[in-house]
């Protein structure tokens, strides 16, 4: 069929996208159907495993401030994918790897400034995986899997790929996904984590979707939780695009930029000192 040449996602050698329009036009007419009920009843969730390039860094730098295996709790998890950032491995631009060097899942990224704080053969311990969503993705459906699938842009053959392998971990390892409001649930999820743990809230290219009332009850309730144990945040799209670090040590509060990051994880700068006190 002609309209399968049209697609980078589907042959190597696709013909010109000017050429796409009448067949594009012709398929979603006689798919309307299908294709309103997909628009109505699903949401553009995108899981961008390479954000996990620049989440290993900030994770270890955690590891290395407060010394304890870590809780992750990631809000608006999608399917996942980013809590399983330790068992990916990593390349920087250097002749070297780091993070789980057997991993199936290799995730490169161009570091534009600054020193990451990650070692030869160091992986920070994790002790829980909480992801909360509003509509969590379970990748075991098909159906399910395919519609994220179909969220990357056709001609990003790589981000395509990569979203497979990462699928497939998750597949192999034990997650903890709850349907409903992060944000509303993050005290009574705090609660049930133990003290020998360090409590890890993150979200990335989440927050752009809050009302500012919930903004500022997530700062409210990482606070609160905050005054009796220590707490770390990784957030971007709060105030602006970038990263930040809010956490807390000993009812004490610090708010650090972190750097810039490309939407998809291709690169970033670190800006947080080599450490944390």
């Amino acid at each position: 069929m002609i309209e399968v040449s049209l697609y980078p996602s589907i042959v190597d050698n696709p013909a010109s996208v000017r050429e796409s329009f009448p067949y594009f036009k012709d398929f979603c007419l006689k798919h309307f159907s299908g294709i309103k009920d997909l628009i109505q009843n699903k949401l553009v969730q995108t899981n961008e495993v390479r954000r996990c390039a620049y989440l290993f860094p900030v994770f270890q730098f955690i590891y290395d401030t407060d010394h304890k295996p870590l809780a992750l709790i990631e809000i608006g998890t999608s399917a996942g994918l980013q809590l399983l950032w330790d068992k990916y491995s990593y390349s920087y631009g250097m002749n070297e790897i780091f993070g789980n060097e057997n991993a199936d899942v290799h995730l490169s990224s161009h570091i534009k400034k600054g020193k990451l704080p990650i070692h030869k053969d160091s992986i920070p311990p994790v002790a829980n995986r909480i992801g909360v969503d509003l509509h969590t993705v379970d990748l075991k459906d098909e159906l399910e899997f395919l519609w994220l699938n179909a969220l990357i842009w056709p001609e990003h053959q790589e981000r395509r790929v990569l979203f497979q392998k990462g699928s497939n971990c998750v597949k192999e390892n034990d997650l903890t996904l709850i349907e409903g409001d992060g944000v509303a649930l993050l005290p009574t999820l705090a609660e049930n984590i133990s003290n020998d743990q360090c409590i890890c809230v993150f979200h990335t290219h989440v927050a752009n979707q809050m009302p500012g009332e919930v903004k500022a009850k997530l700062l409210q309730h990482v606070k609160m939780i905050g005054q009796s144990r220590e707490i770390f945040h990784i957030y971007n799209n709060m105030e602006d695009k970038d990263l930040h670090l809010q956490y807390y040590l000993d009812g004490t509060e610090y708010v650090q930029k972190i750097g810039q990051t490309d939407g998809h994880g291709r690169w970033f700068t670190w800006e947080l000192p080599e450490r944390s006190l």
